[in-house]
């Protein structure tokens, strides 16, 4: 997983939780990388699965709701790093219908040893749209943040339903449907 991620997980903790929790988190999950991660750098994605257990121990929140938050955290940072992907999109769908072959293609370009998840989708006309979200990492409640994080940028409120597909033990597949403005 690239640094990017651990980084912006880091300022997350330290913003919302305080440095100290940051530094306790790293005392208790003795990361391999030492806890210090560039933006650059390539880590073991349980490095931050290990984080975010400790941090649910200590803070008492879900996993899964501390993953979801740091989706919504990754959305308004990417927003503000990378607006050229969110100002070419008039909303929501069409920003969703780029990840794979757009914004993916651009990350590749820039990180070509980066281990993507892979997005598709099914449009129901006005009906709504499905994001069908496939990984060998189970980072879905993540996507599921980010996907709220993009609609809160472009100001558009859907009602998500989530429905996790069985899979081999190795492979997550999970599909987000967006429907009608609320």
């Amino acid at each position: 997983m690239k640094g990017i991620v651990f980084r912006e997980f880091t300022d997350m903790v330290e913003a919302q939780f305080g440095e100290s929790t940051m530094d306790a988190l790293i005392e208790a999950t003795q990361p391999k990388s030492g806890g210090s991660y560039t933006t650059v750098g390539t880590y073991d994605h349980r490095e931050l699965v290990a984080m975010v257990n400790a941090l649910s121990l200590q803070t008492g929140i879900a996993g899964h709701k501390l993953v979801h938050q740091f989706g919504k955290h990754l959305a308004t940072v990417f927003s503000k790093k990378f607006p050229a992907f969110f100002n070419e999109c008039s909303g929501t769908f069409e920003f969703l219908k780029k990840i794979d072959n757009h914004i993916h293609v651009e990350v590749k370009k820039l990180y070509p040893d980066a281990e993507l998840p892979r997005f598709s989708y099914v449009e129901h006309g006005k009906a709504g749209f499905d994001l069908i979200y496939e990984s060998q990492r189970d980072f879905s409640h993540l996507a599921h943040g980010l996907i709220e994080g993009s609609m809160e940028y472009f100001g558009e409120n859907f009602q998500i339903s989530r429905e996790d597909v069985d899979c081999e033990n190795t492979f997550t597949k999970a599909i987000f449907k967006l429907r009608g403005q609320e």
